[in-house]
């Protein structure tokens, strides 16, 4: 399944590429990277945790970044079908073998050392099809600033992997911003966990310390899940945000959290998020066996999932349990035909075929009649995480072959409100590689000057946000870059400044909230519009 969706992102890339040439001068999404864990050279085991940290931050930044990185559940996939330990630490020999196994087509190895609370890196790039190691990239920093390390780490990576990246890295080193390091620390010895008690106690500790770190709130729904702690699961994966770019994933359990609670109605709302952005086969399928729970007729989207994936032998059984209760024998002795084909045996199926044979049909869910013959939909219990993130790889690039047809401007126009959108959820590195595409597509684009200012400014680069907004100032007059310079001064003291930005920030939009809380601030502070 991994290899499949990698040739057909692969395939997806090169097709962008070809239609655009903005496409094919971004960075490479169809890039295949493997992270390895850092080998810990301290000679402290204590201080395993960290090596196992930099495949978790570099592969958010480089796919935030547009990079397609590998999970660590695909890693442990490779090692094991390897016949390797989960925590084996590769030779340079074995580590090519994964990444072969992988279809990879870098791999990022490194190693560290701890010394007085000084923290060393020194990073390399193998690319696979050369057999060739790119020179080290070193960092070092205090411990407390293990964040700001990988992520210098994981932005060198991606300006090694593609000369063109245009982020900033003051925007990557900001991009781990309030999460403190013992929470990181704890998040990664709970994901780390061999037993399901250690495994809920780290991720507990790490969510309780940091009650908006959705990593952690995400990872600890999970374990709760598979502890069948179904209700503290429940509670934990809704609590993720729907804006954050972990909602799909956390949705998708908590559906079937809220399902193995008998609680049908919730999973069945769960599961339609989920399959509103990403309408895979499972989502769909889960969805309608939800549905089916509340006995109502969900044929429809059952047939959704055998076109969408006619190789799967239970979507062909869902869709003939579905028809025969709808009294459709012939329909339903076609698929559960087609799911004996597919898979042999199936006692369950048989037993479908047979009742169909003999003209019987099968008992509404809601009947519940013991000695009726009344066969159940099979709902799916996994989240597969390549599925789901080649799946948003694929839109992605069915997003730039439309964008490629639009004329310089109104690309712009689009790049600019994806940019915004990721700003709203925080996403700093995506924020800024969408912005810095409108302005390839159209170089006096003020709104995209603005959101590279607002950028700038969130990641702590004021000086670069007075540039960006002044330049959009330049090409436009606009209320919010205005109230983005009165912020800019009033944060140093320059409050005259700031009362002048705002009074022509509220002439060209005087219901303008950002500049109508900023005219109150400088009150309080003494200070009246000029």
């Amino acid at each position: 399944m991994l290899l499949c969706l990698i040739a057909a992102g692969r395939a997806a890339w090169a097709q962008a590429s070809s239609a655009s040439t903005e496409a094919s001068s971004a960075s490479p999404p169809g890039r295949l990277i493997l992270v390895l864990p850092f080998d810990n050279h301290s000679g402290n085991a204590a201080l395993d945790w960290i090596g196992d940290s930099f495949p978790d931050t570099l592969n958010q930044r480089l796919s935030s970044s547009g990079f397609l990185t590998i999970t660590r559940e695909d890693r442990e996939y490779a090692l094991d079908h390897l016949g390797l330990p989960a925590g084996f630490r590769p030779t340079r020999a074995t580590t090519l073998r994964i990444a072969q196994t992988l279809d990879a087509d870098f791999v990022v190895v490194g190693s560290y050392t701890v010394a007085a609370s000084k923290l060393r890196v020194q990073a390399q790039i193998v690319r696979v099809n050369q057999l060739r190691m790119s020179a080290p990239i070193a960092d070092s920093s205090d411990l407390a600033r293990l964040y700001d390390v990988e992520n210098a780490a994981a932005w060198k990576i991606a300006r090694e992997l593609d000369p063109q990246f245009a982020v900033a890295e003051t925007t990557f080193l900001s991009a781990s911003a309030g999460v403190p390091l013992s929470a990181f620390e704890n998040y990664i010895r709970g994901v780390e966990a061999t037993s399901q008690n250690e495994r809920l106690k780290r991720l507990s500790a790490a969510f309780a310390e940091s009650p908006t770190y959705t990593q952690a709130m995400l990872a600890l729904g999970k374990a709760q899940f598979a502890a069948r702690d179904y209700d503290h699961a429940a509670m934990t994966l809704a609590k993720v945000p729907l804006a954050d770019r972990r909602a799909l994933e956390a949705r998708f359990y908590l559906g079937l959290a809220r399902f193995n609670s008998a609680k049908y109605a919730d999973a069945e709302q769960a599961f339609a998020v989920v399959a509103t952005r990403l309408p895979l086969p499972e989502v769909i399928n889960n969805q309608a066996v939800a549905i089916s729970r509340q006995g109502r007729d969900a044929s429809a989207l059952f047939q959704r999932s055998v076109a969408a994936d006619p190789n799967d032998a239970d979507y062909h059984y869902n869709l003939a349990v579905s028809l025969l209760r709808r009294h459709d024998a012939v329909g339903a002795k076609r698929e559960i035909d087609a799911a004996l084909r597919l898979r042999k045996v199936d006692s369950e199926a048989q037993q479908v075929r047979d009742q169909i044979a003999r003209g019987g049909s099968v008992v509404p869910v809601s009947a519940g009649a013991d000695s009726a013959f009344a066969p159940l939909e099979r709902i799916r219990r996994t989240y597969s995480e390549t599925s789901f993130r080649q799946a948003a790889f694929q839109l992605d690039q069915m997003r730039q072959l439309r964008m490629a047809t639009m004329q310089p401007a109104k690309r712009a126009v689009e790049y600019t409100e994806q940019g915004r959108t990721y700003l709203a959820q925080g996403l700093l590195p995506e924020a800024e590689q969408e912005f810095q595409r409108a302005l390839n597509a159209d170089s006096v684009s003020a709104p995209a000057r603005l959101g590279l200012a607002q950028v700038r400014e969130q990641s702590g680069d004021d000086a670069q946000a007075r540039s960006e907004a002044e330049s959009s100032l330049r090409l436009h007059p606009g209320a919010e870059a205005h109230a983005l310079l009165a912020r800019l001064n009033l944060k140093a003291n320059r409050l005259p400044e700031a009362a002048a930005e705002v009074k022509l920030a509220l002439a060209l939009d005087p219901g303008n909230t950002t500049s109508i809380g900023l005219r109150q601030a400088l009150a309080a502070r003494g200070q009246t519009l000029p």
